[in-house]
C-alpha cells in the first residue's frame, strides 16, 4: 500500500507536548510517510521547525501567517517571516520551506480585519509566486472574499490547497476553475451531518489530499477527541467509499497528488 501523506497538521502544537514520540510512532505504524506542518506565526515557528528537525524524514515545514493570528502589526510579522525565507536555503538553493502557509481569509470570529487579512494574504501569494512555491489556503466563511483575491491571480501559475474544503457543489466548482490547486479533505468528510461525502464526488479524484488538520477536526470514530496523523486512515476509508474505490487506491492517489504538487 503507498504510503499516506497528512497535508496538513499541527503536531508541534501544545496539545502534543506530553506524547509527541508516540503520536509520530503511530503515524508510522498507520501507514502514514509524510508530515506536512504549516506554520500559523512567528512564535510558533521554532517549535515547528524543532519537530523537523527531530523527524526530518517524515515532517516537512511550511511557513506563513495565518489571518487569525494577526498582530496589531502585521507588517512586522509578515517582514520577519518573510527575512526567514529569504534567507534560509539548503543546498542547491532551495528552501527547506514546501510551501506558503497557512494563509487566507477567516471572517467567523472578527470581521473588523478584513482589509488586514486580504493585505497579508495577498503579500504571501507574492512570496509563493516569487519562490515558486504552493500555497495552503484557510478559508472560513469568506468564500466570496477569497474567490475575489484568487480571481486576480487566475493565469499567475499560482498553486496550493484550498484547506479543510467543506463548502456547496456551487463552491467547488467555482474553486476547481483553479486549475493548479488540490482540496485538502479530512475528518469533516465522515461526519453524519456532513454534506461532503454528497459533494466530493464533483471533483476528481486527482484534485484532492488527504489531511488531518490535528490537534483539531478528529474523524468519526474518534470525533470530541484529539486529533492526530494516525486518523488519517479513518477518513481514508470513507473518501474511498465516495469515490467507489480501494483504500489502497485513495492513498495511491493522494499521495501522488501530494508529492506532485509539494515537489516531494
Amino acid at each position: 500500500m503507498r504510503k499516506l501523506i497528512d497535508t496538513h497538521c499541527h503536531v508541534y502544537d501544545g496539545a502534543f507536548v506530553e506524547d509527541l514520540p508516540q503520536v509520530i510512532e503511530r503515524a508510522v505504524a498507520a501507514g502514514v510517510g509524510r508530515l506536512l506542518l504549516p506554520n500559523i506565526n512567528p512564535d510558533t515557528l521554532d517549535d515547528l521547525l524543532r519537530v523537523c528537525d527531530t523527524w526530518p524524514d517524515l515532517c516537512c515545514p511550511m511557513i506563513g501567517l495565518h489571518p487569525e493570528d494577526l498582530s496589531d502589526d502585521p507588517g512586522s510579522q509578515l517582514s520577519g517571516l518573510k527575512a526567514i525565507l529569504d534567507n534560509d536555503q539548503k543546498e542547491g538553493g532551495a528552501h527547506r520551506y514546501i510551501g506558503i502557509g497557512e494563509i487566507g481569509l477567516d471572517l467567523y470570529w472578527d470581521k473588523s480585519r478584513l482589509d488586514d487579512q486580504i493585505v497579508a494574504f495577498r503579500e504571501q501569494i507574492e512570496w509563493a509566486l516569487q519562490y515558486d512555491l504552493p500555497i495552503v489556503i484557510h478559508s472560513r466563511d469568506s468564500f466570496s472574499q477569497l474567490y475575489e483575491v484568487m480571481s486576480d491571480y487566475r493565469d499567475k501559475g499560482l498553486r496550493g490547497i484550498f484547506h479543510c474544503f467543506s463548502g456547496s457543489a456551487d463552491e467547488a466548482r467555482a474553486l476547481m476553475e483553479f486549475g493548479g490547486f488540490m482540496f485538502g479533505i479530512g475528518g469533516v468528510l465522515t461526519y453524519k451531518k456532513s454534506t461532503l461525502p454528497s459533494v466530493l464526488p464533483l471533483i476528481p479524484i486527482d484534485r484532492v489530499v488527504l489531511e488531518t488538520d490535528c490537534p483539531y477536526l478528529s474523524p468519526v470514530p474518534f470525533r470530541g477527541k484529539r486529533n492526530e496523523p494516525s486518523y488519517i486512515v479513518n477518513t481514508a476509508a470513507v473518501m474511498a467509499q465516495v469515490y467507489g474505490v480501494s483504500a489502497d487506491e485513495i492513498a495511491q492517489v493522494t499521495s501522488a497528488n501530494a508529492c506532485r504538487l509539494f515537489g516531494l
